[in-house]
């Protein structure tokens, strides 16, 4: 299995960032429907799904984060 992050969806074109930080591409027809970019994803052949639990947690993240750079 991989884990990644949903970096771009494009015309038919998905772009996953991988753990080692480099991407894979993939059709977009293999995605979930309600997939969005940074949706962290698992990768299991052509089997793509979305850790639910990991996106949120992530999204948490990088709101705090950004609540921390933009504090006055």
């Amino acid at each position: 299995m991989i884990q990644g992050v949903i970096d771009q969806i494009e015309c038919d074109i998905v772009t996953i960032e991988v753990e080692d930080g480099h991407t894979i591409e993939y059709p977009k027809h293999l995605l979930p429907t309600e997939a969005e970019v940074g949706d962290v994803v698992h990768i299991v052949g052509n089997v793509i799904t979305i850790n639910k639990e990991a996106t949120e947690e992530r999204r948490k993240e990088v709101d705090q984060l950004m609540d921390e750079l933009f504090e006055d």
